[in-house]
């Protein structure tokens, strides 16, 4: 038996049928076949609507306060930051059906072996989303059961590394149904909010301040959103490849979209009461009683369904980086080491942590997202699951060194226009704080990796060069 073979068998296993199927998924990064595709487009909504519908989303709103914005400046951000950070999840998603494969598993075609590199980063990441969301969470159980923080946080871990280790269809159902639970619950947060006649927060900065806060919140939306970009097709690999591109694309822009805004703009209505203790806040907020049960249910329960999703794309970017462990396995193990980040997060300053993690961990998603998007644009024949099924395995991947040479080049080219407590960049400090790093790590990276790849052959890709009749290599 062949190492290829060997490799393959790892990644592939059992897998759901149908809507409602929730036999355990031992399925990893292996494309799914095209005869055992199944599900309704309109799952992306809820996909990307539910896990988004918890306090990291409200607390960010709450960042807009604090750097100087008022309600108006501060709600057109979080509007405008949304939806470019959605527009990249939206395009990613619609992969999915015709690949049949996770999103960091397909990037193995662009950077070949060094997709140990991004696979590792995407798998501390979702360690990290845990912990950022999972703190919430953890510090609302506390509140809710009278237990502990840490005894909290390890009964959300516990409920959501179950969710992630069972898989696609549990996650896809969990999502479902969290949406009508989290709709009523924080339109009642909603109407809490106003009800306390809270003053609607003025701009405290102006001038070219003023700027500088606008477009560094803007920044700090888009962050919220093309966070997922690196999840999108996990969610979509098992639609059938006929299914709508164009629905997909609206419905995962909608569900980010009207997720995002929402909680953002409870944040920031609500700063004067929240600040950073969000939990403590959002409790006193709904009056206690009854109303404040179900608002820190509601706290636990959007925790839950945000990190089962982290946790299950952890598990397919550790196999993708070329780990040969079953999913669930991996999954687990997700849950089980943002223990120990949620602990950290709750010793300290939450807000200062939170917006340096928030954006620093976010920022190499822009040259990833030009680089595979380049990749399907040149090769997008080459993205069928009988293809990727042989092209994907490790052994068969070549250097990548364009992809990782643009990506280690732009990722370095946006630090002058970061701006967080770990990096102030001078441009970005010359700038009033406005945080343009996004933006020029994705036009660096693409113009560099279109360079390079022209440099390296018209037809080069990171799996190799094309195979003609017969198996001759063509022209690379």
């Amino acid at each position: 038996m062949t190492g290829t073979i060997d490799e393959l068998s790892v990644f592939e296993g059992v897998r759901p049928a149908r809507e409602g199927d929730l036999a355990l998924e031992s399925q990893g990064m292996a494309p799914i076949p095209e005869d055992a595709r199944y599900g309704g487009t309109w799952r992306m909504f809820t996909i990307w609507f539910t896990p988004n519908m918890e306090l990291s989303g409200v607390f960010a709103g709450t960042l807009a306060v604090v750097v100087g914005l008022g309600f108006g400046l501060g709600l057109v951000a979080i509007i405008a930051g949304t939806v470019i950070g959605s527009l990249p999840v939206a395009v990613l998603c619609t992969w999915g059906p015709r690949t049949g494969t996770g999103q960091v598993p397909l990037a193995r075609l662009p950077f070949g072996k060094t997709i140990v590199l991004p696979g590792a980063v995407q798998w501390l990441s979702s360690v990290a989303w845990d912990a950022l969301v999972g703190l919430f969470g953890g510090e609302a159980a506390q509140l809710l059961l009278g237990v502990p923080f840490w005894a909290g946080a390890a009964i959300v871990l516990a409920v959501e590394g179950v969710v992630s280790v069972y898989g696609y269809e549990f996650v896809h159902r969990l999502q479902s149904w969290g949406s009508a639970v989290l709709i009523v619950l924080f339109a009642m947060l909603t109407v809490r909010i106003f009800q306390h006649h809270l003053a609607l927060p003025r701009d405290t900065v102006h001038g070219g301040a003023l700027a500088g806060a606008f477009v560094l919140m803007v920044t700090i939306a888009v962050s919220q959103g093309i966070s997922w970009a690196t999840y999108a097709s996990d969610y979509s690999r098992y639609l059938r490849p006929a299914s709508s591109r164009a629905a997909i694309f609206w419905l995962t822009m909608g569900g980010l979209t009207a997720s995002y805004v929402w909680v953002e703009s409870i944040g920031l209505a609500g700063a004067s009461v929240l600040g950073n203790q969000t939990v403590s806040g959002v409790r006193a907020l709904m009056g206690g009683g009854a109303p404040g049960v179900l608002a820190l249910i509601a706290i636990v329960f959007g925790a839950i369904t945000s990190n089962s999703m982290n946790d299950y794309t952890g598990s397919l970017a550790f196999q993708a980086l070329g780990a040969r462990v079953r999913r669930p396995v991996t999954a687990a193990l997700v849950a089980v080491l943002a223990f120990a980040a949620i602990l950290w997060m709750h010793a300290g300053d939450t807000s200062v942590r939170f917006e340096n993690l928030l954006l620093f961990i976010g920022y190499w998603i822009a040259p990833f997202c030009a680089i595979v998007m380049i990749d399907w644009h040149d090769n997008s024949q080459r993205y069928t699951p009988s293809f990727l099924r042989g092209e994907l395995m490790f052994s068969r991947l070549g250097s990548g060194w364009p992809a990782i040479a643009a990506f280690v080049v732009g990722y370095g080219a946006m630090v002058p226009f970061m701006n967080t407590s770990i990096v102030a960049g001078p441009v970005a400090a010359a700038l009033h704080g406005a945080d343009l790093a996004f933006y020029v790590g994705f036009i660096v990276t693409g113009a560099l990796y279109y360079a390079l790849r022209n440099a390296a052959g018209p037809r080069f890709t990171a799996a190799g060069p094309v195979t003609g009749p017969g198996g001759q290599a063509e022209g690379q």
